[in-house]
């Protein structure tokens, strides 16, 4: 009966965070598919709407770093609803904004609680997939994905249909808000941080070797066994002589204590995850350009370098986005049966070859096949990355994902920008060369996501 309880508690918590997943990526659709219309109504330049965008970027930024502590605090389940009640709310005033001011002021404030709903929600997924003890990472990013094509079906039938864009945003947000509702009472139950460290294998298996009582005989007390008197500290403990030898069991240096030796070593294991923290990161970064090229880049480079026209460019981010979907929903499988190592070895060398090659042809539907490759390659490679992430450190794993999706997200909003800048100085088609180069350090770098004691 018990492990019913358990098992159904898990399947609602992956519902749960299912919808936030969802709501998440519908909100981001939406309001992508109902930019053109703001900017016609307040009659924005480019150069006037990419600033207004810049705030939104600068909300999610600030929304990610701040959100970490707190969902480690009160624990993921508390934060996300709020997050995402917030998140339906918030998106409605960018479409009644009446100036620059203004939508840069909504914008903001948006980006700061999709930010927030970011960290929230995959920090949720990674203690739902510590519960149910199997890889399910992928398949909430394949929500996501399906929400945010949802999402930008949704606005351009609002927009097909004359509605304001006030309205639909406000029915967008009315949904998301819905969403946060009905997930409420099925999310899992919030852990305190020691005991979500304490169900990590990791943890388990390094409490099992330094408890005494692991190597203890039946029938033998565990103070026993660690040569403690009854009432002796276990500091004390370091000096007791074992049978007729005087040497000290505790190798701590004359003059130096147990707590300042444990101090020492606690500080060198933090700073050495924290800097496989920003590695990660940089790994994020990486995956995240080449999303970010395809989605600004792929409409371009197909009509302006293989000269198609308009409706056959736009496939390219369409097989794109349909083959990242893809192979997230098979991504969980994929990972049980390759472990995330050799997965993200692997889809690393696929996203590289297959744009490379597609670059190499130089032919429309090479560009459209090798975009979609990029997609499937791309995938899977980011919820290894915030499973490792959450992995690293478990009692703080809302800080460890902050982290890593804040380093990651400059990915997305400078890949861009770098690839633009250097398509000025050689050819855009070169310039589609940064994600593939990219994709192949993403993918020799793969053994960092093996445990630590396996590295």
């Amino acid at each position: 009966m018990e492990l019913t309880l358990v098992d159904r508690s898990v399947r609602r918590g992956r519902v749960a965070a299912s919808l936030a997943f969802l709501g998440f990526g519908t909100a981001l659709g939406v309001w992508t598919a109902r930019i053109p219309a703001i900017k016609a109504n307040l009659g924005l330049t480019d150069g006037r709407l990419s600033i207004a965008l810049l705030a939104f970027a600068a909300g999610c930024i600030a929304g990610m770093v701040l959100i970490g502590r707190l969902s480690d605090r009160f624990g993921s389940a508390r934060v996300l609803v709020p997050a995402m009640v917030l998140e339906g709310v918030l998106l409605v005033p960018p479409g009644f904004a009446g100036g620059l001011v203004a939508l840069c002021v909504a914008l903001f404030l948006f980006g700061a609680t999709h930010g927030t709903l970011n960290i929230a929600m995959n920090a949720n997924a990674i203690e739902v997939q510590r519960a149910a003890g199997r890889p399910i990472m992928s398949s909430f990013h394949a929500v996501y994905s399906i929400g945010g094509f949802l999402g930008a079906m949704i606005g351009s039938l609002f927009a097909r249909s004359g509605a304001g864009v006030g309205v639909t945003l406000l029915s967008a947000g009315a949904a998301v808000v819905a969403l946060a509702i009905c997930s409420a009472s099925w999310l899992l139950p919030a852990r305190p941080a020691t005991q979500a460290a304490a169900s990590s294998p990791a943890s388990v298996q390094s409490s099992a070797a330094a408890s005494p009582a692991a190597s203890v005989p039946p029938g033998v007390s565990a103070s026993s066994a660690g040569s403690v008197p009854p009432g002796a500290s276990a500091s004390s403990a370091a000096s007791v002589p074992t049978g007729d030898s005087a040497a000290p069991a505790s190798s701590v240096p004359p003059g130096g204590s147990a707590s300042s030796a444990a101090r020492r070593a606690s500080s060198t294991a933090g700073g050495g995850r924290r800097l496989m923290l920003m590695f990660l990161g940089v790994l994020v970064l990486c995956t995240l350009v080449g999303e970010g090229a395809a989605a600004d880049w792929s409409a371009v480079y197909l009509r302006d370098n293989l000269e198609t026209s308009a409706g056959f460019a736009a496939y390219g981010y369409a097989a794109f986005a349909v083959m990242m979907t893809v192979g997230r929903i098979f991504g969980d499988r994929l990972t049980r049966t390759l472990g995330p190592v050799l997965l993200v070895r692997l889809s690393g060398l696929l996203a590289a070859v297959g744009l490379g090659a597609a670059l190499l042809v130089n032919q429309p539907i090479a560009g459209v096949v090798g975009f979609g490759l990029l997609g499937a390659g791309l995938s899977c490679i980011a919820p290894q990355l915030f499973t490792a992430a959450g992995d690293q450190d478990p009692e703080r794993a809302g800080r460890a994902l902050s982290t890593v999706v804040s380093i990651g997200y400059l990915g997305f909003l400078l890949g861009p920008v770098l690839i633009g800048a250097a398509a000025t100085v050689v050819t855009l088609p070169v310039a589609l060369g940064i994600p593939v180069l990219l994709a192949v350090f993403v993918a020799a770098s793969a053994p960092a996501l093996r445990p630590r004691d396996q590295r």
